[in-house]
């Protein structure tokens, strides 16, 4: 059971085979001759092993098994110890040549045949492996999900799910078959089998929530949306105060514009504590990109961002923030891509959107501090000393605008737009100043790059 019980087994191994040694072994009786005590040193060599395997001297180890076989060549243990040496050095002719002569001596003993199964295992016999485990698979079912995972290695997929359904109707469901399965039926690209197994598990147990809605996603994701529908309205039958299906259905009214419907639904998943915060997110940003194609359902909108005023994320003041800007409201805009900064306050891309909307909305005060420190985040980008300028030039500050100007320009690599927009402030800062000779020679430079 190397890939589940095998740290069990040898701990197992390590308490029976003592007690198995003494069985074999009578070390109260007194010797019939002058050799010595053949059964002390018996004991005395296996103890040995044990203790050198412990400590990790392999090789000792093997030796001192070596001189308990000279005393006793018909103990199977000794065998298997051996094996098991063996294939911690990575001798797997010799493990697995030790371990079939213990198998020989008693062919039903687990321990055995599970270290040889092992053997084969870390030789990637896979073969070998399959016929050794089937012997194993009496002993426990966990060596059924293990010869399962030997033949998905071996492309027998039918095999290895029928085993999977084995397990499942005698042990019950578990997450790691159901990645195996999921596996197999990824790799066949069998989205059938996947659908039939889980209606199954649904006629069995119909009030598993979870089975309902695997059966839902899958039939979405096959491009079934009636049958995903008609699932979704099923578990709605057998569990009417499901939240979890509300994350289906509102795609489902939405595109059979069954807005209220649709709307009950965002309600419902936005406002369930059962329902995680990413998820909320997805349903809140589809609702979003509804309504920016739909803008007499914005009152709709405003009333369901109330319902979540208190727990919208970075990426819902995000979506909400593009949502404004494309709807032509600036100032709601602003307001939420400054909500989603102060969650993310290093996210470049936001603080970017901030300034250039409070550009916009000419609030340079804001602009120049807010690109300040932006800068002590990210001193070699180009567009904040640009944006600071910009600021410094309508405040009238036009030092300061060219001395951001001029540091800018030396972290500028090949952007033409950007070096032109660089060289207009800069004109723009000394016309200020009435350089008028600079002020032209940069407009021209300007102009010239945005002529190429």
């Amino acid at each position: 059971m190397k890939l589940s019980n095998k740290i069990g087994n040898i701990l197992l191994v390590l308490l029976i085979v003592p007690s198995f040694v003494m069985a074999q072994v009578d070390f109260n009786k007194r010797p019939d001759d002058d050799l010595g005590n053949v059964k002390d040193e018996f004991q005395e060599h296996f103890f040995e092993a044990l203790k050198q395997k412990g400590i990790e001297n392999y090789e000792r180890a093997v030796d001192a098994l070596y001189k308990c076989l000279n005393l006793d060549s018909k103990t199977p243990v000794i065998y298997f110890e051996l094996g098991k040496n063996y294939n911690i050095l990575k001798n797997y002719g010799a493990a697995e040549e030790n371990l079939k002569k213990a198998i020989s001596m008693q062919p039903d003993n687990e321990w055995f045949l599970d270290e040889l199964y092992d053997v084969y295992y870390q030789q990637d016999d896979i073969n070998n492996a399959i016929k050794t485990i089937k012997q194993l698979v009496k002993y426990h079912p966990d060596y059924k999900e293990d010869l399962a995972t030997l033949y998905v290695r071996e492309k027998r997929y039918k095999q290895a799910l029928e085993l999977l359904d084995e397990l499942d109707a005698d042990i019950g469901v578990s997450e790691a078959r159901d990645a195996m399965r999921n596996d197999i039926y990824r790799v066949t690209g069998n989205a059938d089998d996947r659908i039939e197994n889980l209606k199954q598990r649904i006629t069995n147990n119909p009030n598993n929530e979870e089975n309902h809605l695997k059966l839902i996603y899958r039939y979405s994701q096959s491009g079934n949306k009636n049958k995903a529908y008609e699932a979704a309205q099923n578990l709605l039958k057998v569990k009417p105060d499901s939240k979890f299906v509300h994350l289906a259905l509102y795609k489902f009214y939405l595109q059979d514009a069954k807005v209220k419907d649709a709307i009950n639904s965002v309600k419902i998943a936005l406002t369930s504590p059962q329902i995680n915060a990413d998820a909320k997110a997805k349903v809140l940003k589809d609702f979003v990109n509804f309504v920016s194609k739909n803008s007499q359902y914005e009152k709709d909108l405003v009333d369901i961002m109330a319902l979540v005023d208190d727990n919208k994320d970075a990426q819902t003041h995000n979506d909400l923030g593009q949502y404004y800007l494309k709807a032509g409201d600036k100032a709601k805009a602003l307001i939420n891509f400054r909500d989603a900064l102060k969650q993310n306050p290093n996210d470049f891309k936001l603080i970017k959107d901030v300034l250039l909307l409070q550009l916009d909305l000419e609030d340079y005060k804001a602009v120049v501090k807010d690109s300040e420190d932006a800068l002590e985040l990210y001193p070699a980008q180009p567009i904040l000393y640009l944006v600071n300028a910009v600021a410094h030039n309508k405040e009238g500050n036009y030092k300061k605008a060219i001395d951001s100007l001029e540091m800018g320009l030396d972290f500028l690599i090949d952007n033409p737009s950007m070096e032109a927009d660089f060289y207009s402030e800069l004109s723009l800062a000394y016309k200020g100043q009435n350089n008028i000779s600079k002020s032209q020679a940069f407009a021209k430079k300007a102009q010239a790059l945005k002529n190429q």
